[in-house]
């Protein structure tokens, strides 16, 4: 039996964003459309989740305002964030650097570091060179010391080259 995606009786905000963000995969789509994936197959391929999984996860996307469809390049429909999706990276950003710091063997897989002065991004946001807080659209993911070069899928071998936060990932 599944569990109920809503939390009825709790009245906290805590409780509305996890009916948002908080099921199985949602997370981690939502990571990978900072990775710049916007693709279904792309997203299905990464992930290695059931296509009607994917499929009610990038609808609940939708109908929050996390995601927005959007005509991509041969006829594919593809996702981006909006305002209101970007508005997650502090909560992406501070999960990966938990899990970096409390699940991570030999490091993390990808680092992110800012445009303009290479500076790695710290664990609370800022730039370990200049300081200053820095947007996601200021960030490049680059392999980190717990990279893996064995990319079983077109996404992660993408993703094995330094690529800006945001910015359409071209696959194929």
């Amino acid at each position: 039996m599944a569990l109920p995606k809503y939390y009825a009786a709790q009245q906290c905000s805590l409780a509305r964003s996890l009916e948002i963000v908080g099921e199985r995969w949602t997370l981690l789509i939502v990571r990978d459309a900072f990775f710049g994936v916007r693709r279904f197959g792309d997203f299905l391929a990464h992930l290695g989740m059931s296509r009607a999984v994917l499929t009610e996860r990038l609808e609940g996307l939708l109908e929050t305002g996390v995601l927005a469809e959007t005509p991509g390049s041969h006829g594919y429909r593809e996702y981006v964030l909006t305002g209101k999706g970007v508005d997650l990276w502090p909560v992406v950003r501070d999960l990966l650097a938990w899990g970096n710091e409390h699940c991570s063997e030999n490091g993390p897989r990808r680092v992110f570091r800012h445009v303009p002065d290479s500076g790695l991004l710290a664990p609370d946001g800022s730039c370990t060179a200049c300081g200053r807080t820095v947007a996601p659209a200021d960030l490049v993911v680059v392999p980190g010391p717990g990279y893996d070069d064995h990319a079983d899928d077109f996404v992660s071998e993408a993703l094995s080259e330094a690529h800006r936060l945001l910015e359409p990932l071209r696959t194929r």
